[in-house]
């Protein structure tokens, strides 16, 4: 979004209630303006904090990667989290199906001799049965868990942390309202169990943890509706300044703007016997 997006209204003509002043129109434009690819948050310090799960995701894939042979990471981003491993696998595979993200994947990876795959989530993943005896994902968009077991190589693991249920809801309602119980669910980690038990792999592991968001202004706001598009869909500074005015205003009163996040860990494996299977168990598209 181009540095000169300029809050509207519907007639020309603002209220005095309903003007910005020039701070909140500054911290807007520039948030509106900010590079988002990738996956990382730096943007943000200073500006927003987030609880870390206490398991530390990073370290723990790590210590696997340095003993893979074989692995895939699912829905990289931009690599970062991958990168961060010291040691990866003889043979790295990532794959990522945001084209700005795969660029950034390619110049962050790639020096490192990962083979990094464009993918779509409607489509198989392209390779082989039982290629990879490791298979990890941090905040994938949607766990395809026949498609995870059917690339896992008999007694492979799936190492990942997910984004869980409910998660950032205070952002969504603010905007939107009040969310049906489908959608607060949908990453519930029983839903997540049974799909992956019905695509045949076994759970081994599952923690979670709810984890708090603080906001600091206006501006964080719209980089991170920007960067987690599945929050609040479709969102645009022109389309939702009212909301952002009011957010800007709650900001400035209760100094900051609350919201929990919520992950869990899983840490699943395809049992030796387990033949391979054609449909995707998922049971969800949108990660919440």
């Amino acid at each position: 979004m181009a540095s000169s997006t300029t809050l509207c209204q519907t007639d020309g003509v603002m209220t005095k209630e309903q003007r910005p002043d020039y701070e909140t129109h500054t911290l807007i434009e520039a948030a509106a303006a900010a590079d988002v690819t990738g996956w990382g948050f730096s943007w943000l310090d200073g500006r927003a904090t987030e609880e870390r799960p206490p398991w530390g995701y990073a370290k723990l894939l790590a210590k696997r990667l340095r003993t893979a042979r074989v692995a895939l990471d699912l829905d990289t981003g931009g690599g970062e989290v991958l990168n961060e491993a010291p040691v990866l696998a003889v043979e790295q595979h990532a794959t990522e199906g945001w084209p700005p993200n795969f660029e950034v994947a390619c110049a962050t990876l790639g020096p490192r001799g990962v083979q990094i795959h464009a993918t779509d989530r409607h489509q198989p993943l392209p390779f082989a049965d039982a290629t990879f005896d490791l298979v990890t994902s941090r905040h994938p968009v949607t766990p395809r868990w026949s498609e995870i077991a059917r690339v896992l190589a008999p007694g492979g693991e799936y190492f990942a942390q997910h984004v869980g249920p409910a998660s950032a809801d205070e952002l969504t309602e603010f905007f939107y309202g009040r969310t049906s119980s489908r959608d607060r669910n949908s990453r519930a980690p029983d839903v997540e169990t049974r799909a992956a038990n019905a695509a045949g792999l076994v759970i081994d592991e599952l923690q979670t943890a709810r984890l708090r968001m603080e906001f600091f202004d206006v501006g964080a706001v719209v980089w991170i509706l920007r960067k987690c598009v599945w929050w609040v869909p479709d969102f645009d500074v022109v389309t939702h300044t009212g909301r952002l005015l009011a957010m800007d205003a709650h900001i400035r009163r209760e100094r900051s703007f609350v919201a929990y996040s919520s992950r869990h860990l899983v840490r699943a494996r395809k049992p030796c016997n387990l033949q391979p299977r054609n449909e995707d168990a998922s049971g969800s598209d949108v990660r919440r």
